[in-house]
């Protein structure tokens, strides 16, 4: 039976993941703060459950993310910039899933497939940033490519069949982007964790270090 790791199991999209994937069969392990309290801010606390865990995962996803922390909304201007919303940003869309992916090494087989896939998101492009704004998101997403980037290099050396990307799920209606939808169109959560499954269920090794989107399309960095 094949096995997964999802990380931020208890959101929108993480939760729809595992749903999906439990009914296909896949032993699934879920992880984050309301259940379990995983924090990928917590740095001691992400090395100490993901050392615990055993055996090796074909599938880790890190569903993770907020567009609000502690209060503080997307800047609409540079203006509005904080150093710790900026900080606060970082912490958790680019620091906790690199920490997670610190672990990747050991937690994916070296022999076989396997997927790990980092949830960014399109505003996190720096060549398709058109609007402005949304400062320290953006630049946490686009961190956050970075981060993968780099993984998926070094992860290619051991790890030759393992595939690592940033995926970019589209416009999803969760508790996430419930106050910044306005006209945008936008799909339940179960749709997204089709499509991204399907994205996923798709990726070759030739893919690693990629930045996709809900379609499989590449996304500019």
């Amino acid at each position: 039976m094949e096995k997964a790791l999802i990380i931020g199991a208890s959101g929108g999209i993480g939760q729809a993941v595992c749903q999906r994937l439990r009914g296909q069969g896949v032993a699934v392990t879920g992880l984050s703060r309301p259940t379990d309290g995983f924090d990928l801010t917590d740095s001691d606390g992400v090395d100490r459950t993901l050392s615990a865990l055993t055996g090796s995962f074909d599938l880790i996803l890190v569903a993770t993310g907020a567009l609000e922390i502690n209060g503080a909304a997307p800047e609409k201007t540079i203006r509005a910039v904080s150093a710790q919303a900026m900080m606060d940003q970082f912490a958790l869309n680019a620091v906790g899933p690199a920490l997670v992916l610190s672990h990747a090494a050991r937690l994916l087989p070296s022999n076989r497939r396997a997927v790990f896939a980092v949830l960014s998101a399109r505003v996190g492009s720096i060549g398709d940033n058109r609007l402005g704004g949304w400062v320290s998101y953006r630049a946490a997403k686009a961190a956050v490519n970075q981060i993968v980037r780099t993984a998926a290099i070094e992860l290619a050396r051991t790890h030759k069949q393992a595939i690592c990307v940033a995926l970019h799920p589209g416009t999803v209606k969760t508790e996430f982007t419930r106050k910044y939808l306005g006209r945008h169109p936008a799909v339940t959560p179960d749709d997204a964790a089709s499509n991204l499954l399907g994205v996923m269920g798709q990726l070759t090794p030739a893919d690693t270090g990629g930045f996709l989107d809900w379609a499989g399309q590449p996304v500019p960095w």
